[in-house]
């Protein structure tokens, strides 16, 4: 959790748009729809992306996120993707431990209706879910489908220890537990890399999830800080996009959650070209942003440009000097 093309942007409250690779030593999960049978894909498919001010109330958040995916399916959109701590901000250190459930607690089924009632998919990343012990939860990215089931989960596996410039200073590990899973999932939207925030600034993950696991669509869910937003949120979003060719959907959190906390906001939707497709006219506002992911966009990017077979493998950048 770091706190704090040609096609048009229609500028509305819902905006509507038509190398190195050094292995990760980690374990790789992959969800498709079961007995090998994988999801049959249109050419195209609307997607959304959420921003938001999440507090510390579960109802009010829940209400919003309501509100917002109610939008999303009138627009059209199947999927909705939603910012880090969605469902809930603390005003006091200890809160979010409180407050952590596990996947099949009440705050999570609640979650799961929402999606089967609106027939779309929702991607809530991260979830305050329950850890191995008392004194630590999972920032957890949780993938529901248009039936309400968990489709997949990833826990976010670089935690924000970082002293911001001119900012707070965060120690996320002393109350989180790091994951160790690659995610990727097959979905009607594409072949899902699902990441977390401060992820973003590792691009050796991207790069796994592209090259070594053929992701298409790449979940950004986060809630930047004021100050690195500004600094780094847009260039390191377009830069994992070009250099891995797919989609970026990167759902914020914006604006004031409390006395201590204000995060960066600016929801972005991102193609393979890094063509910005998607995005709020108030970076602060609460709302949604509609495009479409083209998967012909995708193949014509990747054929015209091959970076896949130009890439050098592990073995080269591992030889002796």
């Amino acid at each position: 959790m770091e706190f704090q093309k040609e096609r048009s942007i229609c500028q509305m409250n819902i905006c509507l748009n038509t190398q190195l690779s050094f292995p990760y030593k980690f374990a790789v999960k992959s969800a498709s729809t079961g007995a090998g049978k994988y999801i049959t894909m249109a050419n195209s498919v609307r997607i959304a992306a959420a921003q938001m001010t999440s507090v510390n109330n579960l109802a009010v958040n829940f209400d919003t996120c309501s509100r917002l995916v109610k939008e999303a399916a009138s627009a059209g959109a199947k999927l909705l993707c939603f910012p880090e701590n969605f469902s809930f901000v603390g005003d006091l250190q200890g809160e979010s431990l409180k407050i952590a459930e596990p996947l099949d607690g009440p705050i999570m089924k609640g979650y799961c209706s929402l999606a089967r009632e609106s027939n779309i998919w929702l991607s809530l990343g991260g979830f305050q879910e329950k850890g191995s012990d008392d004194a630590h939860l999972r920032n957890t990215h949780v993938l529901i489908d248009d039936n309400g089931n968990i489709r997949s989960t990833y826990s976010k596996m670089h935690l924000f220890d970082v002293d911001v410039p001119g900012g707070a200073v965060y120690k996320e590990s002393s109350f989180t537990e790091a994951g160790k899973d690659i995610v990727v999932v097959d979905s009607p939207f594409g072949r899902l890399g699902v990441t977390v925030c401060y992820d973003l600034r590792f691009p050796e993950l991207y790069q796994q999830l592209r090259f070594n696991h053929d992701a298409q669509v790449l979940l950004v869910p986060a809630a930047f800080t004021t100050v690195t937003g500004q600094a780094h949120w847009e260039i390191l979003l377009r830069a994992r996009a070009i250099e891995t060719q797919c989609y970026v959907i990167a759902a914020a959190q914006a604006g004031k959650h409390n006395e201590k906390r204000e995060s960066y906001g600016n929801t972005l939707i991102i193609d393979p070209w890094g063509t910005i497709v998607g995005r709020l006219p108030d970076r602060s506002s609460t709302g949604i942003t509609v495009a479409d992911i083209d998967f012909s966009l995708i193949d014509s990017v990747r054929a015209k440009m091959p970076v896949s077979k130009h890439r050098k493998p592990a073995e080269f950048w591992n030889r002796s000097v």
